[in-house]
C-alpha cells in the first residue's frame, strides 16, 4: 500500500548545517521538512516554475522576501512564495526551527540568489 501518512517528528534531523528532509514526491507536488538549529538558514532562492508554501511547525524564524524585506515568522504560520518570488529563512530563536515546504508543479527549478535582491 502506498504511504499516505507521515510522522514528521520521527523524520526530524538536525546537524551542524541546515537539514532538508524529503517527505514525499509525486508527479504533481513535493514536500520537504527543513530542520534548522539556531542561526542556521535556508539560502535566498527562487523557483521560476513553481509555488512554494512553507508551514511553520516549531520555533521562530526571519522570512526573507527579497529587496531587504523580512517578516518574523513563528509556529502555526504559513508563508507563500509564488513562482519567481525570492524567499529564504533564518532561525532567529534560541531553540530549533522546523517547517514543511510544499511546492508544485514538479520538477522544481531552484535558482540561488547571490545576495538579497
Amino acid at each position: 500500500m502506498e504511504q499516505r501518512i507521515y510522522d514528521l517528528r520521527e523524520m526530524e534531523h538536525f546537524s551542524d548545517s541546515p537539514q532538508k528532509v524529503a517527505i514525499y514526491e509525486t508527479d504533481k507536488t513535493l514536500a520537504v521538512m527543513w530542520c534548522l538549529e539556531p542561526e542556521q538558514e535556508v539560502f535566498l532562492h527562487t523557483h521560476p516554475n513553481a509555488d512554494d508554501v512553507w508551514i511553520i511547525l516549531e520555533g521562530e524564524g526571519l522570512y526573507s522576501q527579497g529587496n531587504g524585506e523580512t517578516a518574523e515568522i513563528n509556529k502555526s504560520m504559513a508563508v507563500l512564495a509564488k513562482a519567481g518570488q525570492v524567499h529564504g529563512m533564518r532561525n532567529i530563536g534560541c531553540g530549533r526551527f522546523v517547517f514543511v515546504g510544499v511546492a508544485a508543479p514538479v520538477p522544481i527549478e531552484i535558482h540561488r540568489m547571490q545576495h538579497d535582491s
